[in-house]
């Protein structure tokens, strides 16, 4: 690949993978009717949640901190409001992949695969242990296209939480449906990850970490779990790990490094998977203009997520 200015020297190159033999399915073209999904824009959802201390805890324990027994009060770290308002899907509502069958607040969309791809997030005041959060949701956009790697359709959602005080957080989701590729088919051009980061750490994502993350976030997905479902049927070559889990760890280092910085906005985009069979590593760098870079890195030296934080 191209050189990256920041990546003189990097091996990023293709992932191998099991795409040769696993058994994929293409979805038909008369299949996928944007028209019929779009109708899905603007539809809206309501619930609160109660921000416990159990998840807190654990989720310190999931990312090996040594944080104090979260009490009443105690704030929560930016992006842990995801531990909160899970999906709730029945057993006898869950599809073939592990997620809840389709439709509902999302569009059905009819393809085979789905990724977080990333969030745009604005923190207004914090959420504490105790609090009562309000997320009012609403289906912002839905748009398809025709890739190199078949039928790809865009859904963003906004979020917008609120205490009884008022706004707290604000958040664009953007998920992303594909088709399985074709047996043989290359994968995307992979980025050599930047190399001039101030901190840095390295992540070993065993089992036990995906489990633990999923069982945290009530997240069915087979692809973080089930070994044989994710390289036999879904053709990667190992287990994923999750896009918010490495969100989350790329602002974890920003407070293992800059404990006393206050996050104002984070923005983050999956650019590659990263699998449980390689160890992958977590960079920043502090800008001159108060932002902090941070990205993800594979064994290979390939981006695998590129995101922001600005500070307060």
């Amino acid at each position: 690949p191209p050189a990256n200015p920041r990546s003189p020297q990097s091996n990023c190159r293709f992932p191998r993978d099991a795409r040769t033999s696993a058994p994929f399915r293409r979805t038909r073209a008369s299949a996928l009717d944007i028209d019929h999904l779009r109708q899905w824009i603007g539809r809206t959802e309501s619930r609160t949640d109660q921000i416990t201390a159990a998840p807190v805890a654990a989720q310190s324990a999931t990312l090996d901190r040594d944080d104090g027994e979260p009490v009443p009060g105690t704030e929560l770290p930016p992006l842990w409001h995801w531990l909160y308002f899970l999906p709730m899907a029945r057993h006898s509502e869950i599809g073939p992949d592990g997620h809840p069958k389709r439709g509902g607040f999302l569009p059905p969309v009819p393809l085979p695969r789905r990724m977080w791809a990333g969030s745009r997030l604005t923190f207004v005041q914090p959420v504490r242990v105790g609090d009562a959060l309000t997320r009012e949701s609403r289906i912002l956009d839905v748009s398809g296209k025709e890739g190199r790697t078949g039928h790809l359709v865009f859904v963003t959602v906004r979020h917008d939480y609120s205490l009884a005080s008022g706004l707290a957080i604000t958040e664009e989701h953007d998920i992303v449906y594909r088709d399985n590729p074709q047996p043989g088919q290359p994968a995307p051009k992979p980025t050599p990850a930047p190399t001039d980061s101030q901190f840095s750490r390295e992540i070993v994502p065993d089992p036990v970490l995906l489990f633990r993350y999923s069982a945290l976030t009530f997240n069915g997905h087979r692809i973080h779990y089930d070994r044989r479902y994710v390289t036999e049927v879904e053709g990667y070559p190992g287990l994923i790990v999750h896009g918010p889990l490495i969100a989350t760890l790329l602002l974890d280092l920003l407070r293992r490094n800059l404990p006393d910085a206050r996050v104002k906005s984070f923005t983050f985009r999956a650019v590659r998977p990263t699998f449980d069979i390689n160890t992958f590593s977590l960079h920043g760098r502090r800008d001159a203009d108060g932002k902090v870079a941070l990205w993800g890195r594979d064994h290979e030296g390939c981006l695998t997520m590129d995101a922001t934080a600005e500070l307060a």
